[in-house]
């Protein structure tokens, strides 16, 4: 008999609700974003503390974004509901379904819903990382030159 002290599982998903899994605010300041909510899917539940990594399910609002942030771990970002734009460091992207985005450790980031439906992405990122920081106005002025992709940003 094999006995499996890991408890396994499946967690079904029905227009992007999953069984049991609570949508949370996002941040709890919620003045640098706005229309963003979360999903804590895999990672920080008793039962998945053998994952080195927590799952996570991120939803825009149309006109929403999240915030402005740098830290020093990474992010594997998975878009898949919707369209928007991201902001990485310099650069802004087009991002839509199934397109993949690394967030390089130190990078400047922030999502925005662009379309008419939200802009949903899985997020996978270590279970122990440092907190964000959220950059300032002389951060922007310095170290944003994109003319384009500092008006882009919200705060």
């Amino acid at each position: 008999m094999m006995r499996n002290k890991n408890r396994s599982k499946v967690i079904k998903c029905s227009d992007y609700q999953w069984d049991a899994v609570p949508r949370k605010e996002y941040k709890d300041d919620s003045q640098c974003y706005r229309g963003v909510h979360r999903y804590s899917l895999l990672g920080e539940a008793d039962d998945e503390q053998q994952l080195n990594f927590q799952t996570r399910y991120f939803e825009v609002e149309p006109g929403g974004y999240t915030s402005f942030e740098i830290h020093r771990h990474p992010h594997s970002v998975i878009i898949i509901r919707g369209a928007g734009e991201v902001v990485l460091g310099n650069e802004l992207h087009q991002v839509g379904l199934h397109d993949v985005i690394f967030v390089a450790p130190e990078t400047p980031h922030q999502f925005h819903a662009t379309g008419e439906d939200p802009l949903g992405f899985i997020c996978i990122v270590d279970r122990y990382r440092d907190r964000p920081t959220l950059p300032g106005d002389e951060f922007i002025k310095n170290e944003i030159t994109d003319g384009q992709v500092r008006e882009k940003i919200k705060r």
